[in-house]
């Protein structure tokens, strides 16, 4: 997949394209729709398949005072819209000065002199241009304006729980991984919600206690869901899902005070306990349920037989789901 970081590195020669525009952020299931039909109609007219999205998202831009934190990181989006089947993504650097084009000079810089579109996907509730002042109907005008034809997708799939009020959305997203549910995040995803990051030395407190964990490095990729204990899995640097228990949080029996994302990776084979060693690796660490909040225990015994429980549980609930390939 070709990545553009600017139109300025967009090729002069670029061959006719079908652009969508948006955030992205999750690529979940209404977006995987838009992306759908964009390769689609790419594939029919001969064009390259272009995702048009921003960096850092415009809500932290326009609103850096209220806190802000993406679903998945720029290279997990970006990898994401690979596999949605994207040719070519511009990741535009948004600012306050390039939200300040009208509707008409951003669409004619961008989708006209800048892509080449032969046509625009979008959904129905676009907006676009300085103060959001374009719409759907204002991109059709657009369009047959400069030539260009505009297709609108349903990116709202149903889903249990999903009304017009409660669509498919990056916010729904949001709410439900702030709360630990990591269950309803993938309903909307799509797809089980994963974090990323090294594995680093840690306190070793799980290793004293029979269960240790690989602790991921604090700059980890991806929105960390509400403290607690989970079921996932972990992929190691060569692509093995191992199955695990996961904790995050300040480790309270301890008074820890720092946040942490460990996960304790479960039945490792006897003879691959001493070489089994993830340090300096980069893992995907991936929920699949909640299995309780985090507590603080008076004294290690009762933590320790909480451990074997999650782990018990945790067990039973991946041994009844597929294993990731």
């Amino acid at each position: 997949m070709l990545i553009w970081k600017s139109l300025a590195e967009v090729p002069a020669d670029l061959r006719r394209t079908v652009v969508t525009l948006g955030n992205f952020d999750g690529v979940h299931r209404g977006h995987r729709q838009v992306l759908r039909r964009v390769v689609e109609l790419a594939r029919e007219q001969d064009a390259l398949a272009v995702a048009v999205t921003f960096t850092p998202h415009p809500r932290a831009v326009h609103r850096p005072e209220v806190p802000h934190e993406d679903i998945v990181s720029t290279e997990q989006r970006l990898l994401l819209l690979e596999e949605a089947g994207i040719d070519a993504v511009l990741l535009q650097r948004y600012s306050l000065e390039f939200a300040r084009q009208g509707p008409e000079e951003f669409v004619r810089g961008m989708f006209v002199d800048g892509l080449r579109a032969c046509a625009v996907v979008v959904g129905h509730d676009v907006r676009f241009g300085q103060d959001n002042a374009g719409d759907f109907t204002a991109m059709v005008a657009l369009g047959e304006r400069h030539g260009f034809e505009v297709e609108a997708v349903d990116e709202f799939p149903a889903l249990e729980g999903a009304t017009p009020e409660r669509r498919c959305s990056s916010t729904w997203i949001r709410e439900a991984l702030a709360a630990g549910d990591v269950a309803q995040a993938a309903a909307v995803l799509g797809r089980n919600h994963v974090l990323a990051g090294e594995v680093v030395h840690g306190f070793a407190r799980g290793r004293e206690l029979g269960f240790p964990t690989a602790n991921l490095a604090a700059d980890v990729a991806g929105m960390v869901p509400a403290d607690g204990v989970y079921a996932g899995w972990l992929h190691d640097a060569d692509g093995a899902a191992h199955p695990a228990a996961i904790s995050i949080g300040s480790n309270p029996t301890f008074e820890g005070v720092s946040r942490v994302v460990e996960a304790h990776v479960i039945d490792r084979p006897e003879e691959r306990v001493e070489d089994f060693d993830l340090y300096g690796q980069h893992v995907d660490v991936e929920f699949v349920e909640r299995l309780r909040g985090m507590v603080a225990y008076e004294g290690v015994e009762k933590l320790v037989a909480q451990m074997r429980d999650d782990v018990d549980r945790a067990r039973a609930i991946l041994g009844a789901a597929p294993r990731p390939s």
